[in-house]
């Protein structure tokens, strides 16, 4: 007996109309558009809306952009459940980077041979894991997190990735502006003063 043919197979071949392929990128943009001001981060004290975690993820794809990172090039994590790992999940993959995220609770020689059997051109990593960072050998760009829920640790990169919790800070001081920004944050005792450069500063709000 000649089996009836199927008809949801009949003239639906993958086409821009029938068919997307689905990507944590096409969620959060879809979040931040139908949820803007719903909250999608809570960590201590911050409350994070859908559209600002939008805004972070590419303004980190950006930052990371401007650090010469290029579709296929990894991105490094060692960061605890913050919302900059939330943001890296995100803005990584946004640059074209691939982003790979370390156990923390390896030692400093795993950590070393995944950084270099990846390939990472760029870590992030909490100052909660300087102990094991700093005893690693192997030749790559640091971007210390700045945790406001961890006090420890220490600074191991010449960057710094500011919290959400700075950025606010710091347009609540002295609203968009980047050069009054620093200086605000600096007033406040938030930055050293010509020490650093804040990845997310440095990216979000530079014009020169």
């Amino acid at each position: 007996m000649p089996t009836r043919p199927d008809p949801y197979e009949q003239d639906l071949d993958k086409n821009p109309a029938n068919y997307a392929p689905l990507t944590p990128l096409s969620f959060l943009e879809r979040a931040a558009s139908v949820y803007p001001d719903r909250v999608a981060v809570i960590h201590g004290g911050l409350r994070q809306t859908w559209l600002e975690s939008y805004k972070r993820a590419k303004r980190l794809a950006s930052a990371l952009a401007k650090r010469g990172i290029r579709r296929g090039d990894t991105v490094a994590a060692m960061l605890p459940n913050i919302p900059a790992m939330v943001e890296a999940h995100f803005g990584v993959p946004m640059s074209g980077a691939v982003l790979n995220t370390l156990n923390t609770r390896l030692d400093a020689d795993a950590i070393a041979f995944m950084l270099e059997h990846g390939g990472a051109k760029i870590l992030l990593t909490d100052r909660e894991f300087s102990g094991t960072v700093e005893k690693i050998k192997t030749k790559i760009e640091i971007i210390d997190v700045e945790d406001p829920e961890f006090t420890g640790g220490k600074r191991l990169g010449k960057l710094t990735y500011v919290s959400a919790h700075g950025l606010d800070r710091a347009r609540e001081l002295a609203g968009e502006s980047h050069a009054k920004a620093r200086a605000a944050l600096t007033d406040a005792g938030e930055l050293r003063s010509g020490e650093l450069e804040d990845i997310a500063d440095f990216i979000h709000t530079r014009t020169s």
